[in-house]
């Protein structure tokens, strides 16, 4: 008999009914989006930052960390300290080796360079990786270098590759200065050695690189006479917000329990990333650029937070616009209410038969939605990260749990007026 006065109820308002599992649908579409793209965003967001220079810092034990994080000047207390450009590539074999995205090391001189317009003008020569192919020792390949690492760099020619020692990239403070134009060819003298290069870009990084000559490492080495050796890596990772437990390793990772220790060094900290750094590096101390790693943390969480809220709103509109037409519904069918508590139905079993609709409805609405959600959520992937969100079964359960209280919540203030109906009014007609 309740299934056929539920049934019954859903063809007699199937309008209403169409726009409730409508209503539900688009809530549930928003949140299944938002859920999928919040879960995933992490990675993603941290990706797109990290176009925008790195995170971590790579030193010689005992060298100073200066605040010119683009070079080291003269009297600085490092020119003599070295790492090994051998041992770099086991960066790529520490625990969180796949969250390390890019890494390249530099060794900066002070240099002469001749131009066509100067003579003995003073520039910073940076030799680097541009583009270096790496065999690791895992077997696997990877390519890291500036080049990734510099993508927002706006270049009038070309880049350099590695394999071009006689090559160089001028910034275009250094360029103006030297009266060079891609093409050009210029004479850099370290000490008593000297070489000549020929401009293959001149770029434009907005700061201090401006002012700087980058060439290949090995050519920097040659002319430095620092064969293997490198002033220092800027490396660039994924990593994730730091939290009590960090901060506190990052001051003394030895005040640790050992399960809060296997904790932080399971989790892809940029102290736990320093930390992994320096155990497989010969004599380094890797410090986290701050200013960067805190802010990639503050917006990844503004981000999140600013979903989350996207998810509420759109479940808040959902559960009001339900709220309207299920209490509609009930005041058209008043009579027919009325009717069914004069001839003895108890208000559970009148509000059981209301809320059995709605949620009904919602379930059809919620998976529909969830389907649309997904799609949003791709679209939302390729538009703003252009790479797809990965689904997260998790959302399922979630998803069926809002859907469930915005039905019940919508459904209350049409309870409400069904609980307060008397049989003897509206029979009457009043």
């Amino acid at each position: 008999m309740f299934g056929r006065m539920v049934r019954g109820a859903l063809l007699r308002q199937k309008g209403k009914m169409l726009m409730v599992a409508f209503t539900v649908a688009l809530g549930a579409s928003l949140a299944s989006a938002m859920l999928n793209v919040m879960l995933d965003v992490g990675d993603k967001v941290n990706r797109e930052l990290k176009a925008y220079g790195a995170n971590i810092n790579v030193l010689p034990r005992g060298a100073s960390l200066l605040d010119d994080l683009y070079g080291v000047s003269e009297g600085s207390g490092v020119s003599d300290k070295y790492l090994f450009e051998d041992d770099l590539v086991k960066i790529k074999t520490i625990f969180w080796a796949f969250n390390i995205v890019d890494f390249t090391p530099y060794l900066i001189s002070r240099a002469e360079a001749s131009g066509e317009a100067g003579a003995g003008t003073q520039v910073r020569m940076a030799g680097v990786w541009f583009n270096r192919h790496l065999e690791l020792p895992t077997g696997e390949t990877t390519d890291t270098g500036i080049r990734n690492m510099r993508r927002w760099w706006d270049v009038n020619g070309s880049w350099v590759d590695d394999e071009e020692e006689d090559a160089a990239m001028v910034g275009e403070d250094a360029a103006m200065r030297l009266g060079l134009a891609p093409g050009s060819v210029f004479t850099a003298r370290v000490g008593e050695k000297s070489a000549r290069f020929t401009v293959k870009g001149i770029f434009s990084a907005g700061g201090d690189e401006d002012g700087a000559v980058y060439v290949p490492l090995a050519a920097a080495q040659k002319l430095a006479e620092k064969d293997g050796l490198v002033n220092r890596v800027e490396v660039s990772a994924l990593t994730t917000p730091d939290n009590e437990l960090a901060r506190r390793a990052a001051q003394d990772p030895l005040s640790l329990s050992p399960k809060e220790h296997e904790a932080w060094y399971c989790t892809a900290y940029v102290s736990a990333i320093c930390y992994q750094i320096d155990e497989v590096v010969t004599g380094a101390v890797s410090k986290p650029i701050r200013q960067v790693a805190e802010s990639e943390g503050a917006i990844l969480e503004k981000t999140r937070l600013l979903m989350l809220l996207i998810t509420v709103l759109s479940l808040a509109g959902s559960a009001l616009g339900i709220s309207n037409l299920v209490t509609a519904g009930v005041m058209e069918r008043a009579a027919e209410i009325g009717l069914l508590k004069a001839v003895g139905a108890e208000d559970v079993s009148v509000s059981a038969l209301v809320l059995t609709q709605v949620l009904l409805t919602g379930v059809a609405g919620g998976a529909a939605g969830y389907f649309a959600g997904l799609g949003f959520a791709q679209i939302i992937g390729r538009t703003v990260f252009d790479s797809a969100i990965d689904i997260k079964p998790m959302v399922i359960p979630i998803v069926a749990v809002l859907v469930f209280f915005v039905c019940i919540a919508g459904s209350i203030p049409a309870i409400r007026f069904l609980l307060s109906l008397r049989p003897a009014e509206v029979l009457h007609g009043r």
